[in-house]
């Protein structure tokens, strides 16, 4: 736990301004992202805390799926069905503002602005699908 990062303190629900979404896994919180790219757009983060993806090695595997199953099933809850239509990756640094690990889930990808489309891109330099 690091008292400094700010998603730490969201995942332990230290901070009252955001609220955490229902997660079938103890070890991971989500959250909607305050400046969404997407009409749906959440974080998924473990509630201990992790570096960047930088940090990720192969034993990681099982939580990133992890993760990603979890923004699965948070769209699902949010009645968005059509999982050919996300988009889901990290930032990588020094394209990151939080050094903390964290999925961005967005959906529909194909309601993605153009500004959106730039900063979430596909396996681009910045951000890893």
């Amino acid at each position: 736990y690091d008292g400094k990062c700010v998603f730490c303190r969201i995942a332990r629900r230290e901070e009252p301004g955001t609220a955490l979404l229902p997660c079938e896994d103890e070890d991971l919180a989500c959250f909607r992202d305050i400046k969404p790219g997407a009409p749906h757009h959440y974080l998924v983060v473990p509630v201990k805390h992790m570096g960047n993806c930088k940090t990720l090695k192969t034993e990681h595997i099982p939580l990133v799926k992890r993760m990603m199953e979890v923004g699965k099933a948070v769209l699902q809850k949010n009645n968005f069905n059509d999982l050919n239509d996300v988009r889901m990756g990290f930032h990588w640094p020094p394209f990151c503002s939080i050094a903390h690990l964290h999925l961005h889930v967005l959906a529909p990808a194909s309601q993605m602005g153009f500004l959106s489309r730039l900063y979430y891109r596909i396996n681009s330099y910045w951000f890893i699908t």
